[in-house]
């Protein structure tokens, strides 16, 4: 991928870190993918339906209804990615409580306000668990109907963990 300029690798000590290059042309080609697969793979369909469809009954918050939330101070945003993807980039004033974590930190989600889950994209299963798991505890949840890369791609705004310490 990286000869391809798909991505731009950077090493730090042992590790090597990828980001996405030319991020939006990126983003938008895995999601043309995900569309022809969709309409030309039935196995796609009968997973999404037994699966992603039969775990989250309720429709899920698009985009623009979560701007709206957020302006308005009616929902806690909720991002169950684990925390290096969310110190790279998240939703304005979201929580990160990454998935594995959510059972012994279920004191810092309120109980009087909507939460709202979202984490890598439409087929991210991590906001799924989250709201199926936080539903069985009580709450009142849903998830964005997409994910971060999708929210970033659309020119919303972002944070990142240095701005928030700034």
């Amino acid at each position: 991928m990286r000869r391809f300029r798909l991505v731009d690798a950077r090493r730090i000590g042992k590790h090597v870190l990828y980001t996405l290059a030319a991020e939006d042309a990126v983003i938008h080609l895995l999601q043309a993918l995900g569309r022809v697969g969709e309409r030309n793979v039935a196995e796609i369909e009968r997973v999404m339906a037994a699966y992603f469809r039969a775990r989250d009954e309720l429709e899920p918050v698009s985009r623009e209804d979560l701007v709206t939330r957020l302006r308005d101070g009616l929902v806690t945003v909720l991002d169950v990615r684990p925390e290096d993807e969310f110190t790279l980039g998240h939703l304005p004033g979201a929580l990160n409580v990454p998935l594995g974590q959510l059972e012994r930190r279920l004191a810092e989600l309120p109980r009087d306000r909507e939460v709202i889950a979202y984490c890598r994209g439409p087929y991210c299963v991590l906001s799924f668990e989250a709201v199926a798991a936080l539903r069985a505890k009580g709450y009142r949840v849903r998830r964005l109907e997409d994910g971060f890369p999708e929210w970033k791609a659309a020119g919303l705004p972002v944070e990142t963990q240095s701005a928030i310490a700034q």
